[in-house]
């Protein structure tokens, strides 16, 4: 039976990836700071093929500790690890506190190569594994308003296809998603420096939301592909195009405060 390990799934994108992967007779780990979050996210899935960890993605201890607790469980399989917990983080960047800019570093960044050192022995160990990062279209081009955010995706973005090529000779494959916004609790963080949370900003903005369901069949086809990136929604779509053809006109509207 394969097996998913899978960061942040007390909700979010993490529950839908896991609902879809159980659906489909994989082996579940779910791992997340939130012991309710887990709680309710186990309530969906078969109690026989799925476990439940509580971690800190910025602590390389527990990562070591869930490791070994899944495996033992999995009989030794890792066929893939969904690097996804994460955090939003917008407003103004000269008004930031630091220590907010070290947890979105510690946990969008460093919990994501953390992740990918500690589970390579495992991956290398399971015939057609895969490495799945969670990035986000902010990964494409910077993006006003969501600096040290963007820096993070971008990092991830970077390590994602670093590692599909070091990684090639141990047949493990190196992924990552790119979505716009997605109506998660993530966004319900505050924007530094206002009373909006991240969410408001982007009704205001005029930009949709992906369902979580597309984002899990995106998940889906990311590890069983070619692809190292995959765009999920018309917000990623469109700025990964203006990036490419229309990068001065894309600068323009950022530096406008403009949507994509």
């Amino acid at each position: 039976m394969k097996a998913i390990l899978i960061t942040g799934g007390g909700s979010g994108i993490g529950r839908a990836v896991a609902q879809l992967f159980a659906g489909r007779g994989w082996r579940v780990g779910l791992a997340d700071r939130d012991p309710a979050g887990l709680v309710d996210t186990a309530a969906l899935l078969p109690a026989d093929r799925t476990t439940s960890h509580v971690m800190d993605v910025r602590s390389p201890e527990d990562w070591e500790e869930v490791l070994g607790e899944f495996t033992r469980a999995s009989g030794g399989r890792l066929d893939v690890l969904f690097n996804n917990a994460g955090i939003a983080v917008g407003g103004a960047f000269g008004a930031a506190a630091l220590d907010d800019l070290d947890r979105a570093l510690d946990v969008n960044l460093k919990g994501v190569v953390y992740g990918a050192r500690l589970a390579y022995p495992y991956l290398a160990a399971t015939p057609g594994s895969c490495l799945l990062n969670t990035a986000s279209a902010a990964g494409i081009y910077g993006t006003a308003g969501a600096a040290v955010y963007s820096a993070t995706k971008f990092g991830v973005r970077g390590l994602t296809e670093a590692l599909d090529g070091e990684w090639a000779a141990d047949g493990i494959r190196v992924r990552s998603l790119m979505p716009g916004f997605i109506d998660t609790p993530l966004l319900q963080a505050g924007v530094g420096g206002s009373n909006r949370n991240v969410r408001e900003t982007v009704v205001e903005a005029g930009l949709e939301f992906t369902p979580v369901e597309t984002v899990a069949e995106a998940a889906w086809a990311a590890v069983h592909g070619n692809k190292v990136h995959t765009l999920v929604g018309k917000t990623a779509r469109r700025l990964s195009f203006a990036a490419r053809w229309m990068p001065g006109s894309l600068r323009k509207r950022m530096r406008a405060g403009g949507g994509v």
